[in-house]
C-alpha cells in the first residue's frame, strides 16, 4: 500500500497540466486547462503538486495578493491515494511558502473538508453558496449599465473599485480574468461616470461561470448579472455568491437559479477585514 513517506512535494509545471486535469475530472470540478494557466501565471513559485514515482496524484495552489493575503486553491487528491495525508503534507507545504509572504490565508472549503483545515489552524469566517442556473435573455434593460470594451480609464476605476470590495490588491488576477473573458464585461457607472460595479464571466470545463461581481446594491447586482447573461444565452452557469451581500437571494431566484452546495470560507492567520458586502459573486473558490 502506498505510503505518505512515498511522496514527493514539488513545484507544479505547465507539463504537469495534463495530469493535474485527470484528477480534477475524477471529482467533477469545473476548472480548464486555462485556470490551470492563469494560477501558475499569477503564483509561479507557488502551484505544488504531490508525486509518487514521477506520478501526479495531488495539487495546491497559491494565490497571493501583495502582502496582505493570500488564497489557497484546487486542494485535489486522486481517489486512489486518499487518506494518506497527501492533502494535510500539500496545504503545510503551501503555507510554509506563505507564511514569509502574506498576513492572512483564506480558502473556500467544501463541507469535507472543513475539519482538515480546521484541523490545520483554520477558522470559519462566512458562508458561500453555489448557485446554477440557465442564462435566458430576459429583456430588462438598465440605463446605467453597460457592457463595453475596457480602456485605460475604466481597468483602473474597475481594479481601484475592486481593491476596496475584496479588501486587498488583486489587479494581476483581474486582469487575467478579464483578458480571457467569454462575454465582454458589464460594469455600473456612478452619477459622476465612475465604475461602481462590474461583472465578468468565463468558460468552465462543464458550464459558464459568473463571477467576479460587484455591486453596492442588490438592483445593481441583478442587472450587471442580466447584461451578463444576455451574452452567452443558452448556458448553464454557476454563479458562487457572497451571503454577506444584502437582498441576493432574490436577484438568483428571480432568474430561476437553484442552490448547489454550500463553500465556508476559512482563513489563517491575522485577522483581516472579511469579504465586503459590495462582492455579490466571487471570483471562484481557487483564487476568492
Amino acid at each position: 500500500m502506498p505510503q505518505a513517506s512515498d511522496i514527493e512535494i514539488r513545484l507544479l509545471a505547465e507539463s504537469d497540466i495534463g495530469e493535474a486535469m485527470k484528477i480534477k475530472e475524477l471529482v467533477g470540478w469545473n476548472q480548464t486547462e486555462a485556470d490551470w494557466q492563469r494560477l501558475l501565471k499569477v503564483e509561479p513559485k507557488g502551484c505544488f503538486g504531490a508525486f509518487r514515482n514521477g506520478s501526479l496524484v495531488g495539487t495546491t495552489t497559491t494565490t497571493s495578493f501583495e502582502d496582505d493575503l493570500a488564497w489557497i486553491g484546487m486542494v485535489l487528491v486522486h481517489p486512489s491515494h486518499r487518506r494518506m495525508g497527501i492533502a494535510t503534507k500539500l496545504l503545510r507545504h503551501a503555507l510554509d511558502y506563505l507564511s514569509n509572504n502574506v498576513r492572512t490565508v483564506k480558502l473556500d472549503a467544501t463541507a469535507d473538508g472543513k475539519r482538515l483545515y480546521e484541523g490545520l489552524g483554520f477558522h470559519v469566517e462566512s458562508l458561500v453558496e453555489r448557485w446554477t442556473g440557465l442564462a435566458i435573455p430576459n429583456g430588462r434593460t438598465e440605463d446605467e449599465v453597460e457592457v463595453v470594451h475596457l480602456n485605460e480609464t475604466i481597468t483602473t476605476e474597475l481594479l481601484d473599485l475592486d481593491r476596496q470590495a475584496f479588501c486587498a490588491n488583486r489587479s494581476s488576477l483581474i486582469k487575467e480574468l478579464i483578458a480571457h473573458a467569454s462575454a465582454v464585461p458589464a460594469i455600473v457607472r456612478a452619477k459622476d461616470g465612475s465604475v461602481k460595479g462590474y461583472s465578468i464571466a468565463r468558460r468552465g470545463s462543464q458550464i459558464g461561470y459568473v463571477g467576479p461581481i460587484v455591486a453596492t446594491k442588490a438592483s445593481e447586482a441583478a442587472a450587471l448579472l442580466d447584461r451578463t447573461l444576455d451574452q452567452i444565452a443558452g448556458e448553464r452557469v454557476y454563479v458562487d455568491v457572497n451571503t454577506r451581500f444584502e437582498g441576493w437571494p432574490r436577484v438568483l431566484l428571480d432568474r430561476g437559479f437553484t442552490k448547489q452546495r454550500e463553500l465556508i470560507r476559512m482563513r489563517f492567520g491575522e485577522l483581516s477585514n472579511p469579504t465586503s458586502p459590495w462582492v455579490f459573486g466571487i471570483a471562484g473558490p481557487e483564487v476568492g
